[in-house]
């Protein structure tokens, strides 16, 4: 459960935090990525409508508008914006959707989506947009590939459908931009299992990311949530129970993520409330806990990890013939190999 026990000092250390955060902001993003024009992007219909034989004009409407993009980013002066989404418009990339506008929002598969039976939306955290999206679309060409790639027709989707808050940013404190962006993910997943009815959905959601899907989760049909660097869940929701998910929730904690130290409650300062609440791999919230090994805040998805390994058998449904503890202290999860170990 969430503790509510809030001593002065540990009120003084998140006020100070906030504060600081609230001046660090302005100044760390006075040249930042949603100070490059772009052209508003063109109205497109849903995805479903059409199918899958219309997958491909749609990756060409994005393409389109990647292109119009680096002509205005070009135009203005910004030959690094420009020349990153000269590279996003290379044709045998795959977009869903493109606005460069406001640091960028982008939909980008990996793998034959038309074929896939089954799909990871991968939902970034902080810092994520057009000028750090190399370090997104890496993770997510990583998932797919160690998920068996085409021929084993899984595709990973890198969903960056939100305006993500910055690190240094009093935003990241709160839960107010996953709010925002929850139900443009609910309307996402949901034109997807439109387009593909039989394909196994799961949500593989890092840091900021994770309290975006659990906000997201109660409208959510999908087979799996996974949770991993997260900071909280972003509610007072103090388990599974209670984010009304009919999901399996997977989390994990790589041994050298920072994010371990972040506190885990929900404390009202001023107008807002500051903290993302309950922490999804603690004993008592009743996530299914996967092994992560000793990943970094930014490693879980590097090629050969643990981590990305035990990810990918949970996408694929591999995962599911383990049986896994819905504690930390006696945890089952998955080996290198697939099969179960016990850890402390």
């Amino acid at each position: 459960m969430v503790s509510r026990r809030i001593t002065p000092r540990l009120r003084r250390t998140l006020l100070a935090g906030l504060v600081a955060a609230a001046v660090a902001a302005p100044l760390s993003g006075m040249a930042g990525p949603g100070s490059v024009p772009a052209p508003e992007p063109v109205a497109q219909a849903p995805l479903a409508v059409g199918g899958v034989g219309a997958l491909d004009g749609r990756y060409a409407a994005s393409r389109n508008g990647i292109l119009a993009a680096e002509r205005m980013a070009d135009a203005y002066g910004d030959k690094q914006r420009a020349a990153a989404l000269q590279a996003m418009a290379d044709p045998s990339r795959h977009f869903l959707s493109f606005d460069g506008r406001d640091g960028g929002r982008t939909v980008e598969v990996f793998g034959d989506l038309a074929h896939a039976d089954r799909i990871a939306v991968l939902v970034p955290g902080s810092d994520t947009n057009l000028d750090s999206y190399e370090r997104l679309r890496a993770g997510a060409a990583a998932l797919e590939q160690q998920a068996g790639g085409d021929a084993a027709h899984t595709a990973v989707i890198a969903w960056l459908g939100y305006a993500t808050p910055a690190t240094v940013s009093p935003e990241v404190l709160t839960a107010g931009l996953a709010d925002q962006a929850a139900p443009q993910l609910d309307k996402f997943v949901g034109e997807l299992q439109q387009l593909k009815p039989g394909a196994r959905t799961s949500l593989v959601c890092h840091s900021y990311g994770s309290v975006v899907c659990a906000r997201a989760a109660s409208g959510l049909d999908v087979a799996d949530l996974v949770l991993y660097g997260s900071p909280g869940v972003g509610s007072d929701a103090g388990n599974v129970t209670a984010l009304h998910t009919k999901a399996t929730v997977w989390a994990g904690r790589g041994g050298k993520d920072w994010v371990a130290n972040v506190p885990h409650l929900r404390l009202p300062i001023l107008f807002t409330t500051v903290g993302l609440g309950a922490d999804p791999v603690a004993p008592g919230f009743g996530a299914r806990i996967f092994q992560a090994g000793d990943a970094d805040h930014s490693g879980y998805l590097k090629p050969g990890s643990l981590a990305l390994r035990s990810i990918a058998a949970i996408v694929t449904g591999a995962a599911d013939a383990s049986s896994t503890s819905h504690s930390t202290s006696h945890s089952t999860a998955l080996t290198t190999n697939g099969q179960e170990a016990q850890h402390a």
